[in-house]
């Protein structure tokens, strides 16, 4: 039998514990699998005591995570800790320093250090690999790394975020507001300790700028994103989306286009029959749109301690079997710095307003958008309460560009005729 391939593995959270469950549980399998055992020579984490749901036999705890990257018994630096400085960020590169392989989910880490230590990686003749870190169990970083490495890559969109698309879902069906279902998603544990990395748009941020990467071959440039969260929405908007066929939905699409880059996350109204408006709950969905293999649609579930420690165990079996793949599917070097692009191609919008209900109040309305040169296709007014002065406008507009939008909507502000913050969402025909 071959020797093994001998791992150290810095967090034991969620995920971590449940990699070396798996790692213990499966390990015939992963052996015949992998060509060879795997074994965990080494962990690290903040709390020695607690129970993990795993043995401890013959496993070297370690207190410190950059001395476990440098372990002279490990070939690969497992990194599940998270955050994109601190401890992880040091740990890593001193496992690359070492020349240690390198297995990680963190995605933030990634998304703002990943070029350098794409490069590091490379210098070292280590791999760095993070299948984990986009979509859990969903297999889309091999997809394009490997499966569609020969297909110039149109687009790549989808719902990276289950938190998100699991509070917009319940609002849906429950008819509770935004507040509510957060408070619930909390309760339940789907929320990252800082809840604005989820509901902000920032975590499928971090993942679109991995795939976009890959995807088109530039250096990751999350700085370079337009992102927007679901704070802002209403069981009204769904509601009234609803009735015209759509489902809202955070939306992350990466587009390379003459210009540039464009990537955004943000809230969207897709068709209820298109991929992203088919799926539930925590659900994620990631589409690559290839010129010569049309749209590839990966569905799964995108978080959880099966889906992502199973992700990682395939990069680890990947390396076990002696397979070398470059970061982002190309060498660092060649990874070319992207011009972004924030005002992509034209849209139609959705927009709410909540007006004053006096004579003229539309008219203005209509003349702000005019004269900014946006057209309306569709503008209703919904009849107000007796004792109320003001009601809601929903308006759609035909495609037109982000700046045009912009100013239409600034110029309503100015009309002194909206009582409260406009909401305003652009319609993906996806």
């Amino acid at each position: 039998m071959n020797e093994p391939l001998r791992i150290g593995v810095a967090g034991l959270g969620t995920v971590g514990a449940g990699v070396v469950r798996l790692l213990q549980q499966n390990a015939d399998m992963i052996t015949k699998r992998a060509g060879r055992p795997i074994h965990v020579v080494a962990v690290n984490a903040r709390d020695k005591e607690k129970a993990r749901g795993f043995s401890f036999e013959d496993i070297e705890w370690n207190d410190d995570a950059a001395s476990l990257a440098s372990h002279r018994d490990i070939e690969v630096f497992v990194e599940l800790i998270g955050g994109d400085e601190g401890v992880a960020k040091v740990a890593v590169e001193k496992a690359i320093q070492s020349g240690k392989h390198v297995v990680t989910a963190n995605k933030a880490l990634l998304a703002i250090h990943g070029h350098a230590m794409a490069e590091a990686a490379e210098t070292a003749a280590v791999t760095l690999r993070f299948e984990a870190a986009v979509a859990g169990g969903i297999p889309v970083v091999k997809a394009l790394t490997e499966s569609l490495a020969g297909d110039r890559i149109k687009q790549v969109y989808g719902v990276m975020n289950g938190t998100c698309n699991y509070i917009l879902t319940k609002m849906e069906s429950t008819g509770k507001d935004y507040q509510d279902i957060f408070d619930e998603a909390r309760d339940l544990g789907y929320l990252e300790a800082d809840p604005k990395l989820d509901v902000g748009g920032i975590d499928a941020g971090h993942k679109l700028a991995l795939l976009a990467s890959i995807a088109f071959g530039n250096r990751v440039d999350f700085r370079g994103m337009d992102i927007e969260g679901i704070e802002q929405i209403t069981f009204e908007d769904i509601q009234l989306a609803g009735d015209m066929g759509y489902r809202i939905k955070l939306l992350g699409i990466a587009r390379m286009s003459e210009r540039g880059l464009e990537q955004r996350t943000q809230p969207c109204l897709v068709p209820k029959d298109s991929p992203p408006g088919w799926i539930e709950n925590a659900t994620n969905i990631v589409v690559l749109e290839g010129e010569e293999t049309g749209q590839v649609f990966l569905q799964g579930a995108g978080a959880g301690q099966g889906p992502t420690s199973t992700a990682v165990l395939g990069d680890l079996i990947d390396i076990a079997r002696g397979r070398r793949i470059s970061t982002f599917g190309q060498a660092a070097s060649s990874l070319t710095k992207a011009t972004p692009v924030q005002d992509g191609r034209d849209v139609a919008y959705y927009v709410r307003l909540r007006i004053l209900d006096e004579p003229g109040a539309l008219a203005k309305i209509a003349a702000a958008f005019g004269d900014a040169g946006v057209s309306i296709h569709r503008l209703r007014q919904y009849g107000r309460r007796i004792d109320d002065v003001s009601a809601t406008v929903l308006i759609v507009t035909y495609q037109t560009s982000r700046q045009k939008i912009k100013h239409s909507l600034t110029a309503v502000r100015q009309s002194g005729m909206t009582i409260k913050p406009i909401v305003s969402i652009r319609i993906e025909d996806v």
